[in-house]
């Protein structure tokens, strides 16, 4: 059994029942997926996707009777937990143990919970511009990216420093710098290529090449 603690992974307690473990694995699936670009300040996209792989493999054992027995039993945690209305086998495992499917029960709430904060994050997430049919090729065909040319791609998408800032959770002050390549008023490196990898995405350009093409610009201007 792996030693990860998969009741903290899905951010339920050991005692969570089977439409707990249903509930905590859609939330937190929801805030590492794509329509949560403001997780990528924290973590790069690879840090994520093993997220997600742990959240999964954390879903599979716990919603599991069985295999979450087993998981219990090897971690010393008590297999008692509270019975629900998708959970038909016994609160005590050790005496009654059935196997069922593996995949989310049909909760209604839990589907209409992620349904609205999808649609929540599009509208959030939207760009409303009116295409500029040269610009769009340029911007296509563009390997590196400046600072000047992200600022003039974020005002072409009719998108303000606020907004930006309400969409990436970065401080104004932050991508006025990213803009203006203020490199002595950034962070660290590591947490400037997580704040343009959002600042790309939110402006629907390829996040790992605008964010690798400016750490090596920033790079640079540090070395003259």
């Amino acid at each position: 059994m792996s030693k990860k603690n998969y009741y903290e992974i899905l951010e339920i307690p050991s005692t969570a029942s089977r439409d707990d473990v249903a509930s905590g694995y859609s939330q937190v699936k929801l805030a590492y997926s794509p329509d949560s670009p403001a997780m990528y300040s924290l973590l790069c996209e690879d840090e994520c996707r093993t997220m997600m792989a742990q959240i999964e493999e954390a879903y599979s054992i716990l919603h599991d009777p069985k295999k979450r027995e087993e998981y219990n039993l090897a971690h010393d945690i008590q297999n008692t937990y509270p019975a629900s209305s998708s959970d038909p086998v016994s609160v005590n495992l050790r005496d009654t143990i059935v196997d069922e499917a593996r995949t989310i029960p049909e909760n209604p709430q839990i589907k209409d919970e992620v349904s609205i904060n999808r649609l929540v994050a599009q509208k959030k997430f939207s760009l409303d511009y009116s295409i500029d049919e040269e610009f769009e090729k340029e911007i296509e065909q563009t390997t590196e990216f400046s600072g000047e040319l992200l600022k003039k791609i974020r005002e072409y998408r009719n998108v303000t420093i606020l907004r930006l800032s309400e969409m990436t959770k970065i401080s104004k002050t932050y991508l006025a710098c990213i803009e203006e390549e203020n490199i002595d008023k950034l962070p660290a490196v590591a947490y400037v290529r997580g704040f343009i990898f959002q600042y790309a995405k939110c402006l629907k350009l390829p996040p790992d090449l605008v964010a690798t093409s400016y750490i090596y610009r920033i790079k640079k201007l540090k070395e003259e």
